[in-house]
């Protein structure tokens, strides 16, 4: 077998498995993230809540945390339904934007230095990943027949 046989067949299946492990992939670290909040045991618990007082602290922090950790699971969901994708990409673009406002709004939870980030930065900053998996996702789905309505 010639080097370029086997290049020619890894790429067929990296190309065969590569949109059901992106999909699966975004599933379970939404999923499982998002159930962590809803059962208050997720280690962001408290970034989120820092963010809320900051943005928004006339919602009731435990209510939110759950709500929060719903609608992150409902992302990772709606990855897994064959039609889905195109919610869940619009859902995930509307939580990476709140995702990353720690960076801006709380600096002194994201960043130890300059260009330095804690823990909690790097988990922020690890959704570039998600992102591109989803772009990924989405540049894959076909466009809407002419006349389908969303809603």
């Amino acid at each position: 077998m010639t080097f370029r046989t086997i290049d020619i067949k890894v790429l067929h299946f990296l190309r065969m498995v590569s949109m059901p492990m992106a999909r699966i992939g975004i599933f379970v670290v939404f999923f499982w993230f998002g159930a962590l909040k809803v059962f208050g045991l997720s280690p962001a618990g408290p970034l989120v809540l820092a963010l809320l007082s900051r943005t928004m602290p006339f919602i009731y922090p435990e209510t939110f945390l759950i709500l929060f950790g719903a609608f992150e699971c409902l992302i990772g969901i709606l990855f897994l339904i064959k039609g889905g994708e195109r919610i869940a990409v619009a859902l995930l673009f509307f939580h990476m934007i709140t995702t990353v406002m720690p960076i801006f709004l709380l600096p002194q939870i994201a960043w130890s230095g300059f260009l330095i980030p804690t823990l909690e930065g790097q988990y922020i900053i690890k959704n570039l990943a998600i992102i591109a998996a989803a772009i990924g996702i989405g540049a894959h789905l076909h466009p809407l027949h002419k006349g389908h309505h969303i809603c």
